[in-house]
């Protein structure tokens, strides 16, 4: 884990820096395990994002956004109550630990001085964010409840006793000297990173093995010196970065040996902005949209069953002219039959070779009832190929418009699931209920901008009633359009009569990077005025057809999407 000991140390600063003797104005709980503190320092307002998660708990400075519940989580309402308007006196790390103390002095209901901690646990999936009255050292609330029943040390309930995690007897890496690293390490035992972790406090298995790394050949010599160089630089200004190790992401706060940095950041605020964003988003998706998700996955895999059906019952058609010959050469044989035979072999006079062929019979009917029975499978087979035809073309249709929800829900922002719910509402998949306070359902949809290198106005829709309105309502006939060949996608337009072939490149980048050849090079995109894309009447939403395109070959890129972004 990389929002380890050390890296809360360097956010530390970081948030003492900006919000320090600040005033917290507002408070919002967007999710259920993060929250949003608006801080209001020297004219400046800062966002405070505090997260819990699982997987993703932190604590951060975000320029990132996040749509508010209509109605406020109880935990937020009783955080509003102790702590909007307030200061925040101080913000300080218990030491060596990933607990971060946010002391705050704010007024009760009377007006009288009340002082209070917010404790920020960045503890994995025990991570939790607690609320303590300073003077009683109670518990007002958290964010998490754990009961006495799962942890007998720490009860983490309204009105119980505060008590910090149990402290351990490791060493203090800022107070050690060589000799003290040493006694803790035994040189025979091998796996020095682990014996790092397990003997010094804060570090984490990402900066123990960066002290073995920077030690090279590991003795008594070079081992204390890599040791104390890790210590000195976890003491200089952070210099965030993205880096790569064993094909993997991640982050830190100071450059590491044996990494590739692959971005820079301004702050840490910015990085953890950079590298949680996407992961966090699909995260709280998946929360919210997760029944779509399976609804989806079922549906698609009924259709493939029932296109798997439809083309076994095609192929039995195939055979409608060999019930048609076998009637009429039973008719012609009527007097060689009896009840009770199960098969008939005759000789087959629409051959030209004048062979036999062997007709099934059904024991249990006459001789003019199993003829009549093989002229009827033949009219029943040939009456079922316009049908079957039909079934698979509207089956195929379905197919094809459920993955590109699928797709769509994959691309979605948490916003963009209700939209969704309700197309899926409106076409009969799932009953849906407008929340109170939800945008209402004729309200249009907000699209999703960007701009071009070269400053022109780029528009994407990221669902099939985007899609639409995009389409059908935003875009001018001149405008150029784009979407990705053959595959579910976004429908991008450039608002401009005249695009330069910067903006065409880039618009039909973001339409292959919203769609499924993301992942892929050189995807062929095609693009059209808005004249030539048409919608049929009756067509599922987000379903157009079009002529006169050019196909342009892009390769999606992430950090070029992202750059492009309003």
């Amino acid at each position: 884990m990389a929002f380890d000991t050390m890296f809360l140390k360097a956010m530390t600063e970081e948030l003492t820096e900006q919000c320090e003797t600040g005033r917290i104005m507002k408070i919002h709980q967007p999710f259920a395990h993060e929250l949003v503190l608006h801080v209001r320092k020297n004219r400046e307002n800062q966002r405070i994002l505090i997260s819990a998660h699982p997987s993703y708990a932190r604590i951060q400075i975000t320029k990132e956004t996040m749509e508010n519940p209509a109605q406020p989580p109880m935990f937020c309402m009783l955080l509003r109550k102790y702590m909007e308007g307030a200061i925040i006196e101080s913000i300080r790390q218990v030491a060596n630990d990933r607990i971060l103390i946010f002391g705050i002095r704010g007024k009760d209901e009377i007006g009288e001085t009340r002082f209070c901690d917010l404790y920020v646990e960045i503890m994995g999936r025990h991570s939790n964010v607690v609320l303590v009255d300073r003077e009683k050292e109670t518990i007002v609330d958290c964010i998490k409840h754990v009961s006495p029943a799962f942890n007998s040390y720490r009860t983490l309930l309204p009105g119980a006793s505060y008590i910090l995690p149990p402290s351990s007897d490791k060493l203090d890496p800022w107070t050690a000297s060589e000799d003290d690293l040493l006694a803790k390490l035994d040189f025979n035992a091998g796996k020095m990173s682990k014996q790092i972790v397990s003997g010094v406090a804060g570090f984490s298995p990402l900066l123990a093995n960066e002290v073995v790394a920077r030690a090279g050949l590991v003795n008594r010599e070079t081992l204390p010196q890599a040791f104390f160089s890790v210590i000195a630089d976890c003491a200089k200004p952070a210099e965030p970065v993205l880096f790569t190790k064993n094909e993997k992401e991640d982050f830190y706060f100071m450059r590491l040996a044996d990494t590739d940095v692959t971005a820079e950041s301004d702050s840490l605020g910015a990085l953890l902005d950079r590298f949680y964003g996407g992961k966090a988003t699909r995260d709280r998706v998946h929360q919210i949209a997760h029944d779509l998700e399976r609804l989806l996955a079922n549906e698609i895999d009924r259709d493939r069953l029932k296109m798997e059906k439809l083309e076994q019952t095609l192929v039995d058609t195939e055979r409608a002219d060999e019930f048609r010959i076998f009637g009429e050469l039973l008719t012609a044989n009527l007097h060689l039959v009896s009840r009770g035979m199960t098969e008939i072999e005759v000789q087959n006079f629409y051959d030209e070779n004048m062979g036999t062929v062997k007709i099934p019979l059904d024991i249990r009917k006459s001789p003019p009832q199993n003829a009549q029975f093989l002229f009827n499978k033949y009219q029943k087979l040939k009456k079922a190929v316009k049908f079957v035809e039909e079934q698979m073309r509207l089956t195929e249709q379905e197919i094809a418009y459920l993955e590109t929800v699928q797709q769509q829900l994959e691309d979605a922002s948490p916003e963009d699931v209700q939209e969704i719910r309700m197309e899926l509402a409106e076409q009969g998949y799932i009953k849906y209920k407008q929340k109170k306070g939800s945008r209402k359902p004729n309200q249009n949809p907000t699209l999703e901008k960007y701009t071009s290198s070269t400053g022109l106005p780029i528009l994407v829709g990221k669902n099939n009633k985007q899609n639409d309105y995009l389409t059908n309502k935003v875009a001018r006939n001149t405008d150029l359009w784009f979407h990705v060949k053959d595959l579910p996608g976004s429908h991008v337009v450039i608002q401009d009569a005249n695009p330069d072939e910067a903006s065409i490149t880039e618009a039909a980048m973001i339409a292959a990077f919203y769609s499924k050849a993301r992942l892929s090079g050189s995807v062929p995109v095609d693009a059209t005025l808005i004249k030539h894309v048409k919608k049929p009447s009756g067509a599922k939403p987000g379903y157009v057809t079009y002529d006169n395109q050019t196909t342009y070959f892009v390769t999606p890129d992430e950090e070029t999407v992202k750059g492009l972004r309003n």
